[in-house]
């Protein structure tokens, strides 16, 4: 009986159960980790033997989290490793770009086909008027020749697909670009790609920041320790405290129908997703750095407070900085950057511009996208200096809309990944005329959208009126500020002010970012534009005033919890390095006394059904 027992437990550790993923918020993944480090512990100055170890674990690991898909990425790491021999010791230059196009094919193939499958089908059945289906013929070939009984209606997305792929991408083209060596061996290799604390989450971590950790001694100094410490706990914290609790409690609840709510609430469910997925991806970056450490590798900095940013471009260089930097040199410069536009430039933009025309099937997007184009035209033939700056936005454009559509396979990504580049070319603008154009551009608008309000009171206009009204207020407050003391404005009002509408406008994006998350990919266009549409209704529409006070009554614990939340992200960098600190400085005792309080207080706000982190579906 008890050898039987036994045989059951060893089952469920060894085998892969949906249910119980390793995530770090589960006591699975701290168990699992235990052995992983007391192992560690015992080779970790013999460098081989601790890659081979680690790269197995990860595996392990991902097999956890994902069943039978670590197949895939076994795949991935040996292709791709055969493949950067190939283009470090090809001679001729035409069989390296050979080898380059191979793998980035490949690659993306893979990727397209689990996490686009739908959205491909879904356009082309759009566009032909046709009513095909998707097949997932890798479970159709594997029943057939292993007698499986796989779904071949569903094609599921592998957890962290897009990390790994953009990251082996990275890893290629920079052998390709002479910037670094292959890695030396498969095992090595592995370990790189699969290293299991920023496996299914990031950041993307570059082989030339990464492999040569992978050669030196390990080191971790008291106070690194603490340092990794500090950022497990900060994680958690964020996760289970901040992120999770305003999900559960008010802002999934808001989404699942916001017709039930009022615009207020509405509104708010916005706001606290902001704050929701900033602690939420950001805290799954705070562990994974923080577990990396204790092993003696660093992970690079993905989030710099982005909620301090007082423009879309500086928020941009704050937030995710591994996948922004990743598209500034992998697909930014490459389409030509700011110098230049390419063929693949015009091909993007004029293939997306078309497949919108086409699906959208109403005159006014035909018409306005047909204007907004016979003007670019007519400025790029007419003006020298309007060429440059158009080639410039439309890789920005570009960039920014392929940067949407990585996060998800649906159009509500788009939209938000465009929204981020008009607010960065808008800024672009903003910052190069003096104050009374600015005053004049904002009343104008301000006045337009009043007028068109009033003809045709729809709830879009009622926020674009407020919000342009908001606008037009700051900047006539300035002029008059600067032509009564002769003097620039105030750098640090200007600055709140920055920070206060770029605050809004990224959360006002986030309307399609959220609406698309966590649903299938066959349904996630249709209830995703319904969701962003209800939601805009409800916030664009009358509000009853005297409700306000008893909302913010009933969820106190969550409006606190979200202020708190904002007031510490935008407390000084100074000041949270100086905390920081002085936990890594602190007797042990001390830190394990700070630990336990944590994990209690932590466990006090502990949903009965544990979050995923909300990138793991990216």
């Amino acid at each position: 009986m008890e050898i039987s027992n036994i045989l059951v437990f060893l089952k469920s550790i060894f085998s892969f159960n949906e249910a119980r993923p390793l995530l770090f918020t589960q006591f699975y993944f701290w168990a699992f980790f235990a052995i992983v480090f007391a192992v560690f512990s015992l080779i970790y100055n013999r460098q081989l033997l601790r890659s081979i170890f680690l790269f197995f674990v990860s595996l392990f690991f991902y097999f956890k989290t994902s069943g039978l898909f670590v197949l895939m990425l076994l795949f991935a790491v040996v292709f791709n490793f055969f493949i950067g021999k190939w283009i470090y010791k090809a001679e001729k230059k035409l069989t390296k770009k050979i080898a380059l196009t191979i793998s980035i094919i490949v690659n993306l193939f893979v990727l397209s086909y689990f996490k686009y499958a739908y959205f491909f089908t879904d356009i082309y059945n759009n566009l032909f008027h046709t009513n095909n289906q998707v097949i997932n013929y890798l479970a159709q070939w594997t029943n057939t020749s292993l007698h499986t009984h796989f779904t071949v209606d569903v094609i599921l997305l592998p957890v962290g697909i897009s990390f790994f792929t953009f990251q082996i991408i990275s890893y290629v083209v920079d052998i390709y670009r002479e910037r670094i060596e292959p890695v030396k061996n498969m095992m090595d290799f592995g370990f790189y790609v699969s290293f299991f604390p920023q496996l299914v989450a990031g950041p993307i971590v570059r082989a030339n920041e990464f492999v040569p950790q992978i050669y030196k001694k390990f080191f971790l100094s008291k106070r690194q320790f603490g340092i990794a410490l500090f950022w497990i706990l900060n994680g958690m914290i964020k996760k289970m405290i901040l992120s999770d609790y305003l999900a559960v409690n008010f802002i999934d609840r808001v989404f699942v129908n916001p017709m039930m709510y009022t615009g207020f609430e509405n509104l708010m469910a916005l706001f606290g997703y902001s704050l929701q997925v900033y602690a939420d991806f950001s805290g799954y970056t705070d562990i994974a750095i923080g577990v990396a450490m204790l092993m003696g590798f660093h992970l690079p900095r993905n989030f710099n407070s982005p909620y301090k940013a007082s423009n879309p471009g500086d928020f941009w260089k704050r937030w995710h900085i591994s996948l922004s930097t990743w598209l500034k040199d992998y697909l930014y410069i490459p389409l030509g950057g700011n110098r230049h536009a390419t063929f693949a430039t015009y091909f993007v933009i004029i293939a997306i511009m078309l497949i919108i025309v086409f699906l959208a099937n109403t005159y006014w997007v035909t018409i306005g996208i047909a204007t907004l184009a016979t003007v670019l035209i007519v400025a790029f033939i007419v003006s020298q200096r309007s060429r440059k700056v158009i080639n410039t936005n439309l890789n920005l454009m570009n960039t920014m809309l392929l940067g949407g559509l990585w996060h998800g396979a649906s159009w509500n990504f788009m939209i938000w990944g465009g929204l981020n580049g008009i607010g960065i070319l808008i800024y672009k603008f903003w910052r190069n005329i003096n104050m009374f154009y600015r005053t004049g551009i904002t009343f104008v608008l301000f006045f337009l959208f009043f007028i068109i309000h009033d003809f045709y009171p729809q709830p879009i206009f009622n926020i674009a009126r407020i919000w342009m009204g908001i606008i037009f207020v700051g900047t006539f407050i300035s002029m008059i500020y600067s032509l009564l003391t002769k003097k620039r404005y105030l750098k640090f009002a200007a600055k709140i002010w920055g920070i206060f509408l770029t605050f809004i406008f990224i959360t006002f994006t986030r309307l399609f970012f959220r609406s698309g998350s966590n649903l299938n990919p066959a349904e996630a266009n249709e209830i995703a534009w319904n969701t962003a549409k209800n939601m805009v209704n409800k916030i664009g529409g009358e509000w009853d005033f005297s409700l306000i006070p008893t909302i913010l009554y009933e969820y106190r614990a969550v409006f606190i919890l979200f202020s708190l939340g904002m007031i510490v992200h935008w407390l000084p960098d100074k000041f949270k390095r100086r905390y920081r600190i002085t936990f890594a400085s602190m007797p042990k005792f001390i830190q394990l006394l700070i630990v336990v309080l944590s994990v209690f207080i932590i466990y006090q706000f502990i949903t009965a059904d544990l979050q995923a982190f909300i990138y793991f579906q990216f």
